[in-house]
């Protein structure tokens, strides 16, 4: 018996691949797999049947980052007449900005070309299909390979009513040619409120539909009524438990209706943003022994280990936090694992910092002050501070800024951290690095702080 297990241990050793790695999509999580992979000297074969980079480059971060961008100049330019300068040029050109926003992207997509070549990673222009566990198709032609990682990330959902292909996605602002001028976003999450900040800075009438109690639920209830003040200000609406049931074209623009019978009428655009599906219908995973969850997603463990052992899944496919540099930093952890000798290298789920890029920021690590309260109760302790920063000292227009430390135990250890206000994605960065090493209260308290800023509240809060 041990004779016949040996033999087949060794006949699957000596068994001859194409490649050492196969990925199968060239987002940002594969393809930073794929490049740290192969300078461990690993053989890597790349498929992607879109430009490089995926959602985040091209239809996701990088694109959104530059629209902000626009956006918060408009902000700024609000400020400039109280430090003694004419007032900015209110005009907007939008095909100017979406030329070299496009340009820019397409830019970052030679990039990652030339980086792969310069890795000797072969890249081919297809979408991948697994024949077997070892073995995927493209283009007409089968590829082999001993390890496989799927990293196909997603695409935005689209409700099922009568009249959704009359509105767009977040994919399709991105293609808009002119902005239009009256806009309706059903939706409540990081791409309602960002796309929503964008469009009203830059000169459009924003309406944001909520199917529950407003924007952003699963934050903090102190960032939820910071974002919730910020938007009514910016002049945009938000609609709560407003849920759409059809969308219809008539002469005056598009009309959104809802449940309880409520109807937006002379719309321009209607967006989309009603959370991500997977994209693995086409991947065919049962010829590789794999079987998708209820909601398309392909599940991996801590390890990004699929159930069959030599097939990977990261990123955004796998359901986890859908966050471009938790994939980034999942792929890179699994190459450097499974060529680079490091046995336990992996991403800890725990602790991650992101930012919606509202006007001002808004930014998280950590537990929100509910979820500490239900694991530790009693136990909890918090600290806030509200203000508004010195920039806005000399003018009429004022923006409000807010934090909030959530502490736990004796020793005040901090667990949730939370910001809204100018700056917070930037300042976050730092203060996740301290959370994540078990910084406490004290710890805060014995920084010295960097004064004037609005992050030296962090470090001064009583």
């Amino acid at each position: 018996m041990r004779s016949r297990r040996f033999s087949r241990v060794r006949k699957r050793r000596m068994m001859s691949y194409d490649y050492d790695l196969i990925v199968i999509g060239g987002g940002s999580g594969g393809l930073a797999h794929a490049q740290r992979a192969a300078q461990h000297g690993a053989r890597v074969l790349v498929f992607e049947s879109g430009p490089l980079g995926g959602t985040c480059v091209n239809v996701g971060c990088v694109p959104k980052k530059v629209m902000w961008y626009a956006a918060s100049i408009v902000h700024e330019g609000a400020l400039a007449p109280s430090y003694g300068f004419a007032p900015h040029a209110s005009d907007h050109d939008w095909s100017t900005l979406k030329t070299a926003r496009d340009a820019y992207v397409r830019r970052l997509n030679d990039i990652y070309a030339r980086n792969l070549s310069s890795k000797d990673i072969e890249v081919i222009d297809g979408r991948a299909h697994f024949v077997d566990p070892n073995t995927v198709e493209a283009n007409g032609r089968r590829y082999t390979a001993e390890r496989i990682t799927i990293a196909t990330g997603g695409f935005p959902r689209w409700p099922d009513l009568p009249g959704a292909a009359l509105g767009i996605t977040s994919d399709g602002f991105f293609e808009l040619e002119h902005m239009p001028k009256r806009i309706a976003i059903a939706g409540s999450g990081y791409v309602a409120v960002e796309l929503g900040g964008v469009l009203q800075a830059l000169g459009a009438e924003v309406t944001i539909l909520t199917r529950f109690d407003g924007v952003l639920r699963s934050f903090d209830e102190m960032l939820r009524e910071e974002v919730a003040g910020a938007l009514a200000a910016d002049g945009i609406t938000v609609e709560q438990h407003a849920v759409p049931t059809s969308l219809k074209k008539t002469s005056d623009g598009l009309t959104l209706e809802t449940e309880d019978g409520r109807a937006f009428e002379r719309l321009d655009c209607v967006i989309w943003a009603i959370g991500r599906a997977a994209a693995t219908d086409d991947l065919n995973l049962a010829a590789a022994g794999l079987e998708a969850d209820a909601d398309g997603f392909v599940p991996a463990d801590a390890w990004q280990q699929t159930t069959v052992p030599h097939i990977f899944a990261l990123g955004d496919v796998t359901g986890a936090v859908a966050l471009t540099p938790v994939a980034i930093a999942a792929g890179r952890r699994l190459s450097d694992r499974l060529w680079g000798g490091m046995a336990d290298r992996r991403l800890d789920y725990e602790n991650i910092a992101t930012v919606v890029f509202t006007h001002p920021a808004t930014g998280t690590v950590g537990m929100t002050e509910a979820e500490a309260r239900a694991e530790h109760g009693d136990a909890v302790r918090i600290y806030t501070s509200g203000f508004t920063p010195m920039r806005y000292a000399l003018g009429s227009e004022k923006r409000h800024a807010a934090m909030k430390l959530v502490c736990v135990g004796e020793d005040e250890r901090i667990v949730g951290c939370h910001v809204f206000g100018d700056g917070a994605d930037e300042m976050l960065q730092g203060f996740a690095v301290a959370l994540r090493m078990g910084a406490t209260k004290r710890d805060f308290d014995d920084t010295v702080a960097i004064h004037p800023t609005s992050a030296e509240e962090f470090v001064t809060m009583r």
